[in-house]
């Protein structure tokens, strides 16, 4: 699993590449955690273009942000999901707390 990142003004951007699951989720919930309390954001946007996988433990790592970030009034884009992820999280009802954003 591999985390791109960049920081526009008020705007958290990221790029996950590889496979969400189990095996990856704590780094991954660790290096989001760690790059959402580095800076003053208003929006977080993850691309997952490049995102080959994801299950449930994926989507848990997903919600576990949004929990973080609701209170705030802090929107997640997810951008490009890959068919295969963008099923996961169709039926996990993501859509329903997240924007989809291409």
């Amino acid at each position: 699993m591999k985390i791109e990142h960049y920081r526009k003004p008020d705007e958290l951007h990221i790029k996950l590449c590889g496979e969400l699951d189990e095996h990856h989720s704590a780094y991954v919930r660790m290096s989001l955690d760690s790059l959402i309390d580095d800076g003053n954001i208003k929006r977080l946007y993850i691309d997952m273009s490049n995102l080959s996988f994801m299950d449930s433990t994926g989507v848990g790592v997903l919600i576990g942000r949004y929990k973080r970030l609701k209170p705030h009034g802090i929107p997640i884009y997810i951008q490009s999901p890959t068919p295969t992820v963008d099923r996961v999280l169709g039926l996990s009802g993501i859509y329903n707390i997240m924007i989809k954003a291409g």
